[in-house]
Parts: C-alpha cells; sequence; structure tokens
C-alpha cells in the first residue's frame, strides 16, 4: 500500500521528466538523462532520512507543479526589489537567461556572463568540466531533479588573474500567474580562474506571489589563489517553496566566502557543502535566516577540509518567531591527511515565542589528530538581564527588545562588504522584524 502511494505521488514527475528539455549537445544530454534515471530511482527524500527527519517535503512532492513557462517582466519591477545598484546583471526569470533585463556591458576582458545553456556549446573547454561534476546527483534527489530539467539558467567565467571591482548580481526571478502552481529549476555554475577576485550577489526573488516551486543548484570552482566574496539572497514569496544545494570547490589557497540571507519562503531548505581541495585554501560560510508564521527554514552546511592547513569559519544566526520551526545542522570533516586544520563553528538562534522552535545539531568527523576545531549552539529568548540594563538607562522595555534583536543580527549583516546590500538587507529584515514584533505586542 505504502510502495503504490509512493509510486501515485512520483508518477507526475516521472512524467515532468519524460518531457524534459533536449539538447544538441551530447554530453548535456547524457548528463540529464542521467539524472533523470537517477531522480526516478530515489525518488524524494522522507523523514526516515536522517538529513530530512525534521523537514518533511511531501507539500512538494504530493503538490503537480506545472514547469514555469515565458513571462513578461518589466525593469520597473526589478527596481522595485532592495538591491538594484549592481553594475553587472545575470537574469533568469522561470529558469531562463534574459538578456533584455540583464546588464552585461563593458565586461572586463576575458569575462564571459549569460545564459549557461548556450555557455555549454560555446565555452566547450570549460563548462563539461564542472557542470554536473561539482553537485553530485547520485545521492541528492533535488540535485538530480534540477540537473534533468534545467533548461538554462547563469553562467560566469572570471579567467586566470582577472580582477573585478564592481559586484556582479545573479538574479533569479519567479514570475509565474498566482493562480497556477509552477516550478522553475534555477542553475549556476561560476568559475573563477587562477588569481581572480569576484564579489557576486546571488539573489531569488518573486514578482507577484502565489505558491511555486524553485529548485536551485549552484556549482563554484575557485582556482588556485583566487578570491569569491559570495552572497546569497533568498527573498521568495510566502507561499513559496524554495530548496537549494550550493557546491563549492576551493584549490590551494584559494579564499570562498558565502554569506546566506533567507527572508522568504513557506519551507525552505539550504544545503551548502564545500570542499576544501587544496593547501591553504580557506572558506568562510556564513547565515542568516528569520521564520515566522508558520514556516520552516532548514539550513545544512558541510565543511569539508581534505588537504592539510585549511582555515574554516561558520557563523548561522536565526530569528524565530510565531509557530515557525528552524533546522541547522553543521557538519566538518577533517580527512587524515588534512594536518594543520582550523575550523571553527558557532550556531545561535533566538526565539521570539513560546512555539517557535529550533533543532540544530553540530558535527565534527575527525580523522587527523594535528587539528583544531571547535563548534558550539545557544538556543534562548532575549536576555532578561540585558533588557534590565539597558531599562535602567532610559529605553523602554520595547527599545531595549529591539535594540538586542538588532545587535543579534548585525554580527552577520555587519559582515556584508557590499554598502548597497548591506543597507538594502537592513531595510527588508528590520521591516519584517518590525511586523513581527508589533504582532507579538498587540496579542
Amino acid at each position: 500500500m505504502a510502495t503504490t502511494q509512493v509510486a501515485e505521488k512520483l508518477q507526475p514527475w516521472i512524467a515532468a521528466l519524460e518531457s524534459r528539455p533536449q539538447s544538441s549537445t551530447r554530453w548535456l544530454q547524457e548528463l540529464r538523462d542521467k539524472s533523470a534515471a537517477r531522480f526516478a530511482a530515489l525518488g524524494f527524500p522522507t523523514v526516515r532520512d536522517e538529513d530530512w527527519r525534521f523537514t518533511n517535503v511531501s507539500p512538494i512532492a504530493s503538490a503537480e507543479f506545472q514547469t514555469a513557462g515565458d513571462a513578461r517582466v518589466s525593469q520597473s519591477e526589478l527596481d522595485s526589489l532592495p538591491y538594484t545598484t549592481a553594475r553587472y546583471r545575470i537574469t533568469v526569470v522561470n529558469g531562463r537567461f534574459s538578456p533584455e533585463l540583464s546588464r552585461l556591458l563593458d565586461l572586463p576582458k576575458g569575462v564571459r556572463a549569460g545564459s549557461l545553456t548556450a555557455a555549454a556549446g560555446e565555452h566547450s573547454d570549460v563548462v563539461p568540466r564542472y557542470y554536473g561534476q561539482l553537485a553530485d546527483f547520485h545521492g541528492r534527489s533535488f540535485v538530480a531533479l534540477n540537473t534533468a530539467l534545467a533548461g538554462d539558467g547563469a553562467y560566469l567565467y572570471i579567467p586566470d588573474g582577472a580582477v573585478i571591482e564592481a559586484p556582479i548580481e545573479i538574479l533569479f526571478i519567479a514570475a509565474g500567474d498566482s493562480a497556477s502552481q509552477v516550478m522553475s529549476q534555477a542553475r549556476t555554475l561560476i568559475v573563477a580562474g587562477e588569481r581572480s577576485q569576484v564579489r557576486i550577489v546571488e539573489t531569488y526573488a518573486a514578482l507577484r506571489g502565489g505558491t511555486y516551486f524553485t529548485n536551485s543548484v549552484t556549482e563554484v570552482f575557485a582556482g588556485e589563489s583566487a578570491v569569491i566574496d559570495h552572497y546569497k539572497v533568498q527573498q521568495e514569496g510566502l507561499d513559496a517553496f524554495h530548496v537549494a544545494t550550493m557546491q563549492v570547490n576551493a584549490q590551494r589557497s584559494a579564499n570562498v566566502s558565502s554569506h546566506s540571507f533567507s527572508l522568504g519562503g513557506k519551507l525552505v531548505r539550504n544545503d551548502v557543502n564545500a570542499v576544501l581541495d587544496g593547501e591553504g585554501a580557506e572558506v568562510t560560510l556564513n547565515g542568516l535566516y528569520l521564520a515566522d508564521g508558520d514556516r520552516l527554514v532548514d539550513n545544512h552546511t558541510v565543511i569539508d577540509h581534505a588537504k592539510a592547513h585549511c582555515p574554516s569559519h561558520e557563523i548561522y544566526k536565526g530569528i524565530i518567531g510565531g509557530k515557525a520551526r528552524a533546522v541547522f545542522n553543521g557538519k566538518i570533516i577533517v580527512r587524515q591527511d588534512a594536518q594543520k586544520t582550523n575550523a571553527k563553528q558557532t550556531n545561535r538562534a533566538l526565539l521570539l515565542s513560546d512555539r517557535a522552535s529550533i533543532n540544530t545539531k553540530p558535527q565534527l568527523e575527525i580523522f587527523a589528530d594535528d587539528v583544531k576545531c571547535t563548534h558550539g549552539a545557544t538556543i534562548g529568548q532575549l536576555d532578561e538581564e540585558a533588557i534590565f540594563y539597558l531599562r535602567a538607562r532610559g529605553l523602554t522595555h520595547f527599545e531595549a527588545r529591539d535594540l538586542l534583536i538588532h545587535a543579534f543580527a548585525g554580527e552577520v549583516i555587519d559582515r556584508v562588504r557590499i554598502e548597497d546590500l548591506r543597507r538594502g538587507l537592513e531595510a527588508e529584515l528590520y521591516a519584517q522584524l518590525a511586523k513581527d514584533l508589533a504582532e507579538i505586542d498587540a496579542a
């Protein structure tokens, strides 16, 4: 009986896979075919899977999402987003690259940016080496689904030695019909050559609301001594489902930092996996997420120290109100040859109501003996002693509370090195917090 129900639930998805995009590029089509077969074998993860035991994806699995079609989006609609000033922008609407909404003039020499599908054929000396090779689809259902169904996406290539001063935004827009349920497979490939430097803002936003599903896969390769400063801003609609996988590979002496901000979505799952694959590579993973109402935000991170002399740093913070739930699972792996590893992980969650909850699980898997690894997790409500201290200095209870919450979030926001983005994030976050706190005060 249970097997029959699972098969029935998968049937619409199998049908979608049978009509997957076709490509004249042989290796790409073979990759899609293998991924489709793998998803059909895996199905969707369930709460019986250890990595998914706190996140039930049956609302996604049981829904009959239609592939999002073409949509007309105006520049003025994009101008309403919190961050609009990036000099360069790759815009993808419903999973398809939009040249008319992108800003790609005057790119530095050698930089390639635009359609991932076009790059698969035109940049054949680079794309096949990384696309579908970093983010493994064999054991990950949503990666397999994305790899099979992604018809296009965003491609960014930075050549050896190039230093890009201005930020580059990769903007994914969900622009479906609010009356129908649609899905898009957001795919990104970022390749930074040796000694290159770049700042990237990867944004997911909705323009028209409704219930929809964004399934995202981002692959990032940092060549020797490359520097990548990456920001992911997720501002999906409050009825949306957002599942994302980011896979990072850092070569010798590369430095990759990725900062995740989850501010929207009804059910959100972020998997961030980083492999320090060369001596002296350094990775920083930071995150800030806000959940209220009955929303769920799940962050899973893995930092894999594969080589020696590699430091890693990680701070994830969550602000959870209403009946919302959050999950944080952070794993640090230190391989046998990864001596002199220095890894630090911190997870903190602030609960604004008695009904809010979080499940947190820091993990260390250490197979080397000359290492320094620490992790810590703290969960709680606002410190009453701190509120008393601030009230004794003239603040009201509400002013003291708001100040402490803003300070809690500020530790992550202040690490944003793009000023306009930081201001936009502050405005968006604090506007949501003000609404949530007003509801608490009125209750």
